[in-house]
């Protein structure tokens, strides 16, 4: 589904610049509504069916680099001060349970944040909400670490996730705004193996932060880390959406983005989908540290090597499933990554009821954080190639749903072991519903035989 009468041109007497924009310019159209580059024979130029296909590789390169720091933005600023909850605990002598709020906190205005942000960014462009934004999350990271109360601690958490969640949208949106068919793939697997990853790397992240300083230096690392986005943002990355996307029948309102996005069947499906294999993620996430270090009797630095060979997983799913949905399709390699899900935790399920120990439990395991891997940038492709005129508002609904649904769905965890404590069992059971809910969701809603193949 190429956006092609959507895409800027070059004009023929434009030539190549250090510009970053130089890349979006227009250029000569085809017969077939393709982009013709240009050279010292445009006749003869190679064909650029998206703008994004004539920047150099280099400049390339930088993009993935900046849009990738963007999009950790968000699982870093949610998850690198979980470590600290414990001092944080003593410092506000307060309880668990309260200290606990403020990651909910976080994760609503990362949440509602991305619903904003991503119609903001399809109305006005790309470059003023990511800047703006990017900003706000300056600011709260400074008042988080000055607070001198918990109820300020709170608040400047909910502005954080709010200021958070525009990179993760807008770097998307950005991506299908400059590339389409199997390019598109590759690079959006580059952003889905940042997302998986993050949310595992950040508490060991923060738990070595910790060994240097207060908890309140993270909060300072947080604003450093944002402001190094927002300065790199103003210097290279462009506005990626021209004016006249920004007002195209059918799309010119918020409520018409929604319904546009959410008319399309395939697009609620792999939501759905994206939405259970992130809330079965996030079910070990939030259930490991109790169960590794309470029944298994890990200590801290075992836990930190079992996070990072774990992480290896998301690592092996996102690149190879970019591979293979360039050649047979994402929703093929989504049949495959929901069932692995489904027998992954069932096994974990079954190895400790037979009492095979450790190894019964972080076998299968690994399995199932690497099947998380193939699919996450499956969804991704799909719900964006399908909506490159509202990439701002697709993205922003993944994202929100993500989170919303994780949020709720994780704590499933805890409420089933409230009186036998947390086992292998019960952090799998949540993890075995999410992944048949996905399933279903892939055969009943998005049924892969009626998706079309994805364009060159």
């Amino acid at each position: 589904m190429l956006d092609t009468a959507s895409v800027p041109v070059q004009k023929p007497e434009d030539r190549p610049t250090t510009d970053p924009a130089a890349a979006l310019r227009p250029a000569p159209r085809t017969d077939t509504g393709a982009i013709r580059a240009l050279g010292s024979n445009p006749a003869t130029a190679p064909i650029v069916l998206h703008p994004g296909d004539s920047i150099p590789h280099r400049r390339r390169v930088l993009y993935i680099v900046l849009l990738g720091a963007l999009t950790a933005l968000g699982p870093f600023t949610i998850d690198l001060y979980l470590p600290a909850f414990p001092v944080l605990e003593e410092d506000f002598q307060t309880t668990a349970a309260l200290i606990q709020l403020t990651l909910t906190g976080t994760m609503i205005g990362f949440a509602l944040g991305q619903l904003v942000v991503g119609p903001l960014s399809d109305k006005v462009g790309r470059r003023v909400p990511l800047l703006s934004v990017t900003a706000l999350h300056v600011l709260a990271s400074t008042a988080a670490a000055l607070a001198p109360t918990l109820e300020l601690l709170s608040a400047a958490r909910v502005l954080q996730g709010a200021g958070a969640a525009a990179g993760g949208v807008v770097a998307a949106a950005i991506v299908r705004d400059l590339f389409g068919g199997r390019r598109l793939v590759v690079m959006l697997s580059r952003l889905a193996l940042v997302s998986g990853v993050a949310p595992v790397l950040a508490p060991l992240v923060g738990s070595a932060l910790l060994a240097v300083m207060p908890w309140r230096g993270i909060f300072v690392v947080l604003a450093v880390y944002g402001a190094v986005m927002l300065v790199s943002a103003i210097i290279f990355l462009p506005e990626t959406l021209p004016k006249a996307r920004r007002s195209e029948r059918g799309t010119t309102t918020v409520w018409q983005r929604y319904r546009s996005v959410f008319s399309d069947r395939v697009f609620i499906g792999v939501l759905i989908i994206g939405g259970m294999t992130f809330s079965g993620l996030f079910s070990y996430l939030s259930s490991s540290s109790f169960l590794f270090q309470q029944s298994y009797g890990f200590d801290a630095q075992q836990y930190g090597i079992l996070f990072a060979v774990n992480s290896l997983g998301v690592v092996l799913g996102v690149q190879t499933a970019s591979r293979l949905a360039a050649r047979f399709g994402p929703q093929w390699v989504m049949a495959w990554s929901t069932a692995v899900l489904v027998l992954a935790a069932s096994a974990i399920v079954v190895t400790d009821q037979l009492g095979l120990g450790l190894w019964g439990t972080i076998v299968p395991l690994w399995v199932f954080i690497a099947a998380c891997g193939f699919t996450f940038p499956c969804v991704q492709v799909l719900a964006l190639d399908r909506h490159g005129k509202a990439a701002g508002t697709a993205q922003s609904i993944i994202g929100a749903t993500n989170f919303g649904v994780a949020g709720l769905v994780s704590p499933l965890v805890g409420w089933i072991a409230r009186d036998a404590g947390i086992t292998a069992t019960t952090m799998a059971s949540v993890m075995v519903g999410c992944a048949l809910v996905g399933v279903l969701s892939l055969w009943l809603i998005v049924r892969p035989r009626t998706v079309e193949r994805l364009a060159p």
